[in-house]
C-alpha cells in the first residue's frame, strides 16, 4: 500500500568500505511507514551489506541512518531489534534441536520488551499467520525448505518488527512454494508492517512491493515504481543474461 506517512527509515550518504573495496557507495533513500520496498542487483552489488548497516551488524564509514526519527547510526544491533527492526536471513539457521514454537519463543523473549506470558501468546498468533501452527511441536531440524523459510519469517516476526527486512527468502523454492510464501508476506504487509525485501525472484517481489531500488557495485542506479525501473536501460544492462 502506498502511503504518505513520515519515513520510518532514512539513509543519508551511507558508505562502507572493506580496505580498497567500496561495498556501499553514498546510498541515500527513505522508506515510508507501511511501504514495501524491493532491492535488486547482481551478486556482489552490496545488498546484504546494506541490510547489515540497517541492522547495526556493520557500522558505516560515512553517512547516517535514522529509524522512526531517531539517529541509530551507532546504535547496537540488539537495541535496534528491540526498537522494531526485524530481519530474516538468506540461509535459514534455526535452532535445529528446538521445536518450531521454542524457536519463536527465543526470538520473542530476546527481541522485544515483553513478559514470557505475552511472548507465548504472540508466538501462537505468529504460528497461525505464517501457517506453521501444525508444525509447532516439530523439531526445526526436521522441516522442509518451505517450512524452514516460513520459520525464518516467523522468527523475524516474533521480535515484533515495525520494519521487516527479508533477505532472499524466496530463493530455492518451487513455483508453487514461492506463490504460497508470497501470499503470507502480502498478508503481513497488509497488516501494516513496513517491508524491505532483497530478492532475485522478481515476479515474487512484484506481487508485494510498490518501489524497487537497484544496486550495482554498492551504488544506487535506480529507485522508483517497478515497471519503470525494469524498463530502464541501466537495469536491463545489469540483468543482461538473467531472465526477468
Amino acid at each position: 500500500m502506498t502511503t504518505t506517512a513520515k519515513p520510518i527509515l532514512k539513509l543519508q550518504g551511507v558508505s562502507k568500505s572493506f580496505g580498497a573495496l567500496k561495498v556501499t557507495d553514498d546510498v541515500t533513500f527513505e522508506v515510508s511507514a507501511g511501504e514495501a520496498l524491493g532491492i535488486i542487483g547482481p551478486n556482489g552489488a552490496g545488498k546484504s551489506t546494506l541490510f547489515n548497516l540497517i541492522t547495526g551488524n556493520l557500522l558505516p564509514d560515512t553517512g547516517s541512518i535514522a529509524f522512526m526519527g531517531n539517529d541509530v547510526t551507532r546504535v547496537a544491533p540488539m537495541q535496534r531489534c528491540i526498537s522494531g527492526v526485524g530481519r530474516s536471513f538468506q540461509i535459514p539457521q534455526p535452532f535445529d534441536k528446538l521445536t518450531v514454537f521454542e524457536n519463536l519463543l527465543v526470538a520473542a523473549t530476546h527481541g522485544r520488551a515483553c513478559s514470557e506470558r505475552e511472548a507465548q501468546q504472540q508466538c501462537g498468533e505468529i504460528l497461525e499467520r505464517t501457517e506453521l501452527i501444525g508444525s509447532a511441536n516439530a523439531l526445526a531440524g526436521s522441516l522442509s525448505l518451505l517450512q524452514r523459510k516460513r520459520l525464518e519469517l516467523a522468527r523475524a516476526m516474533a521480535t515484533g518488527p515495525k520494519l521487516l527486512l527479508l533477505d532472499e527468502i524466496a530463493g530455492g523454492l518451487t513455483e508453487g512454494e514461492c506463490i504460497a510464501l508470497v501470499e503470507t508476506i502480502r498478508s503481513i504487509h497488509r497488516e501494516g508492517v513496513t517491508i524491505i525485501w532483497i530478492e532475485h525472484v522478481l515476479h515474487a517481489l512484484n506481487r508485494v512491493v510498490e518501489r524497487l531500488l537497484v544496486l550495482d557495485f554498492g551504488k544506487m542506479i535506480g529507485l522508483g515504481e517497478p515497471e519503470a525501473i525494469m524498463a530502464s536501460k541501466n537495469v536491463k544492462e545489469i540483468y543482461l543474461g538473467i531472465e526477468v
